[in-house]
């Protein structure tokens, strides 16, 4: 359980001059940072308002007591402090919100919780509605399995000016017992991280059932499975820093960008374990390179960096298959997301949610979204997907609406390292099982049939050569006969 936050001056200040310079009686907002169950402390980075929702209206608000409303005008400071008042916060866009904004996160960095701003009485008066928004944050913004089951609320009080964090523990009945107070203060945290980049190339054959032994499969269930599955096989992983295969658990002395590969356990060839299986009728191939980034405190051991890491492939894989459902979403209709089938330049007739593997006649062919890398905070970076067919001002838009910054107008100043985009190929069982089946059997039939000529031929010849031979043998048989005869 974490027991003290310790959030970076620089920039809960620039936030607290903004929300006592902004006329709103009430706030909420992400937190941002990271959280070590091992060290039970958290660091936070930033707050991060929620903006309005589809309608216009802030995502929360003050409910002035029901004697007050005919009194109803411009809201004061003084009057939302009454002792009766409360919050009203839309849950689910803060949710929504969460969930968009954990995808540019990178390696280590999330999430944490929820910031608002309100008077004390209001605060303690909703302490219920902020626990459910809270839990509704973590189970949007989270993606991992092994994810902590808590979370940060941190209340920016106006009257009197004062900050306080709760640990908010999630559990399926929240109380108000559900928040404990912890230690916070306010110290300098991003300039002493480390930063961690690596490129992973990862290549997964996963088997597509008949429909007689499972449910019918798309295309995004055969592939989330997959990743799911792939968990384990990564996080069974050795790093390489710089060169050096981590033995020991210890802290990064050394400044500057540290490079990190991966080394996977020996595995048994997953093509043909994947066709091996009985009941497949074909495979899907999902293959690419991906970039990953992770930032260490200089508390944290060096082990920590590449479990963030390997957390943040996993969550990257998943943040694109995500991307890809949520535009099939929004539009129901034919979308051309670089779905082909082989054979086909036509779009597939339906989104790729709904494809089902099994019954498809052709393969088919996806492009995945690209990650691009945007400079953040003292040097971090936040990360955005792109589509093949969107460019670099989509990514300034979600940083403004997500994120409440600006992107850097300097092109050069944003990452793309990856520099072609992860593909997706659905193959059917014989063209995986026998790719060399039909050249075999070709030539096989190929020297059938001239063995078939050859033969052919020496068949047709022989008759002929048994014929002049029989006559030989006669001539030669009457004429020692005549010679016989004439001596006698």
């Amino acid at each position: 359980m974490v027991k003290a936050v310790v959030g970076e001056e620089s920039q809960l200040q620039l936030a607290e001059d903004r929300l006592s310079r902004s006329s709103e009686p009430a706030q909420v907002g992400l937190v941002i940072g990271k959280l070590n169950s091992a060290l039970d402390r958290g660091f936070v980075f930033d707050l991060v308002p929620t903006p309005q929702n589809d309608a216009g209206q802030p995502a929360c608000s003050v409910l002035e007591p029901a004697k007050d409303n005919k009194k109803k005008g411009s809201k004061s400071k003084s009057q939302t402090s009454d002792s009766s008042s409360n919050l009203a916060i839309d849950k689910d866009w803060v949710a929504e919100h969460a969930r968009q904004v954990s995808r540019m996160m990178v390696g280590g960095i999330k999430v944490l919780g929820i910031y608002v701003w309100a008077s004390e009485s209001a605060f303690k008066n909703s302490t219920m509605v902020l626990c459910q928004t809270v839990k509704g944050v973590a189970e949007a913004a989270s993606t991992l399995e092994d994810d902590l089951d808590e979370r940060l609320l941190i209340h920016i009080c106006y009257s009197p000016r004062r900050w306080t964090c709760r640990n908010c523990t999630l559990s399926s009945n929240i109380t108000s017992s559900s928040l404990r107070p912890c230690d916070f203060k306010m110290g300098r945290v991003l300039t002493s991280l480390q930063t961690f980049k690596c490129l992973y190339n990862f290549d997964l054959r996963l088997p597509i059932y008949q429909e007689k032994t499972s449910k019918s499969e798309t295309l995004v269930d055969v592939l989330y499975n997959g990743i799911s599955n792939y968990v384990k096989e990564l996080r069974g992983a050795k790093a390489v820093i710089d060169g050096n295969l981590v033995v020991n658990d210890e802290a990064c002395t050394t400044e500057g960008l540290h490079e990190v590969e991966l080394l996977l356990p020996f595995m048994k060839d997953m093509y043909i374990e994947a066709c091996s299986q009985k009941d497949v009728v074909g495979v899907v191939n999902f293959t690419g390179s991906l970039c990953s980034f992770s930032f260490l405190n200089s508390k944290e051991p060096i082990s920590q960096a590449f479990a963030d890491i390997k957390d943040d492939i996993i969550r990257s894989l998943r943040s694109r298959l995500d991307i890809i459902c949520d535009e099939a979403d929004e539009d129901p209709g034919p979308i051309d997301n670089g779905i082909k089938e082989a054979g086909n330049d036509l779009a597939s007739e339906k989104p790729v949610s709904q494809l089902v593997l099994h019954s498809l006649r052709k393969n088919c062919n996806l492009s995945l979204p690209r990650r691009v890398f945007v400079p953040w905070l003292a040097g971090t970076y936040i990360c955005d997907y792109l589509q093949p067919s969107e460019t670099l001002e989509v990514l300034k838009d979600h940083c403004v609406e997500l994120m409440s910054m600006e992107a850097p107008n300097d092109a050069s100043k944003i990452l793309e390292p990856e520099e072609e985009a992860i593909r997706v190929s659905t193959r059917s069982f014989w063209d995986v099982v026998l790719p060399y089946c039909s050249t075999s059997s070709s030539t096989q039939e190929k020297n059938v049939e001239i063995t078939g000529k050859e033969n052919s031929q020496k068949t047709s010849k022989s008759p002929s050569l048994y014929f002049i031979a029989a006559v030989i043998i006669l001539l030669l048989s009457v004429l020692v006969g005549f010679v016989f005869v004439r001596k006698s």
